[in-house]
């Protein structure tokens, strides 16, 4: 948001991540569970997290988490660097994105868990949250190669491999962490190497709302494919649902307050296509692709009625409104909701703050995250800049979630 990245609950909320890659070799695939401490057993109650801001460094040699204290201003201040226990990962021929994905770090606020995928060792590490620390580590195999999206529903959560043919794997959420859900496995029928390039690996998966259909974006099949879901977690049938995409690449994922309305940034032209997800899988069209004028939209995040896109190819962030009739329309006629900043390059992964009055922005090429402030119009303004953070270079930094 799925991104922040956000469990949903009873109320509709999203939670969501991009574009981009170079070439590294996967380390073996990882099939140990580590589990430094238990967090007791999981009731749906947490302390969880409070007023942070986490950002994923996804470093080939040891992938970390930078957590952030977060002010009432949106300042951020750094809270401390935690070791995943896994390695990061860069996709092949991606430009400032090395997951080519959203949705790569997810905050669960109804167990708080931080949930994280390790893409070079093919793994998924959960930690406890207490306020701005991360605490309780486990790491465990993510069912698949190069692990590069999470969608969190209640007490279950699925990740989306991009290596090889795709995948989706799902876990219970337990309070020591995930715990392989049997029998949930589905191949996604793609025919990407281990290591995937940008272009032809999935761009995310999210659950709509209700948790009754789990969905996955593919780029370079350009469907959006739904697996119905039934209530014991598991995908209620073998294969996909296979929707053809009514714009080019679909990438991120989001849903508006109300949870009826999908929408789904395709990058080729910069569009938002608004869709309606049915119980048997089928999408319906409701808006066609909406052009923001802007280059290779791929991340999306909602903030109350107003929505929020990274646009990698000119290091710029959309905002878009969406009326009580359920219309999406850009804020101004620019299509851009905040000036682009010199020192703020490479645009990739954003993230909304639980009381939506807040927007933070990765950086990849500038190695910075940019906070700013919703104002009423919808309109942006920068309030922060943390940095020092792993710039794009062999790999860089992706994913982020804020609460």
């Amino acid at each position: 948001m799925h991104s922040s990245r956000r469990g949903h609950r009873a109320e509709p909320r999203t939670r969501r991540i991009l574009f981009g890659g170079g070439a590294l070799a996967i380390a073996g695939a990882a099939t140990v569970a580590v589990s430094l401490a238990s967090a007791g057993q999981y009731s749906g109650a947490a302390a969880g997290a409070d007023h942070a801001v986490f950002v994923q460094g996804n470093e080939l040699d040891g992938n970390t988490i930078h957590a952030f204290a977060r002010g009432d201003d949106g300042s951020l201040k750094p809270a401390g660097t935690y070791g995943t226990g896994g390695k990061g990962g860069d996709q092949v021929d991606a430009p400032t994105d090395s997951l080519a994905s959203q949705g790569s770090l997810v905050y669960d606020d109804a167990s708080g868990r931080l949930l994280a995928v390790n893409a070079g060792s093919n793994t998924v590490t959960s930690f406890r949250v207490e306020g701005q620390r991360l605490e309780d580590r486990q790491v465990v195999a993510s069912g698949g190669e190069f692990p590069a999206s999470v969608a969190v529903h209640g007490k279950v959560a699925y990740v989306m491999n991009a290596g090889g043919e795709g995948s989706v794997q799902g876990f219970r959420i337990t309070g020591e962490g995930l715990e392989p859900l049997k029998a949930s496995h589905r191949s996604l029928g793609l025919d990407n190497e281990e290591i995937p390039r940008f272009d032809t690996s999935p761009g995310e998966v999210e659950f709509t709302p209700d948790g009754r259909n789990l969905v996955v974006t593919t780029k370079g099949n350009n469907t959006v494919e739904v697996f119905p879901m039934k209530r014991d977690g598991l995908p209620a049938v073998p294969e996909p649902v296979v929707n053809d995409s009514a714009g080019g690449v679909p990438f991120a994922i989001s849903f508006d307050r109300s949870g009826k309305r999908m929408l789904v940034a395709e990058a080729e032209k910069s569009t938002v296509t608004t869709y309606q997800v049915k119980r048997d899988g089928r999408l319906k069209v409701l808006q066609e692709p909406l052009a923001n004028g802007q280059e290779t939209l791929c991340w999306l995040e909602r903030a109350g009625n107003y929505f929020y896109g990274g646009n990698t190819g000119n290091s710029t962030v959309t905002g878009y409104r969406m009326d009580e009739h359920g219309t999406l329309s850009l804020t101004n006629g620019v299509g851009i909701a905040t000036p682009p900043s010199a020192k703020s390059q490479g645009v990739i992964d954003l993230a909304v703050t639980e009381d939506e009055k807040f927007v933070y922005v990765q950086n990849a090429v500038s190695g910075t995250v940019d906070g700013f402030r919703v104002e009423a119009d919808g309109a942006l303004t920068k309030v922060t800049t943390a940095e020092g953070l792993p710039a794009f270079d062999e790999s860089g930094m992706e994913g982020i979630a804020a609460v």
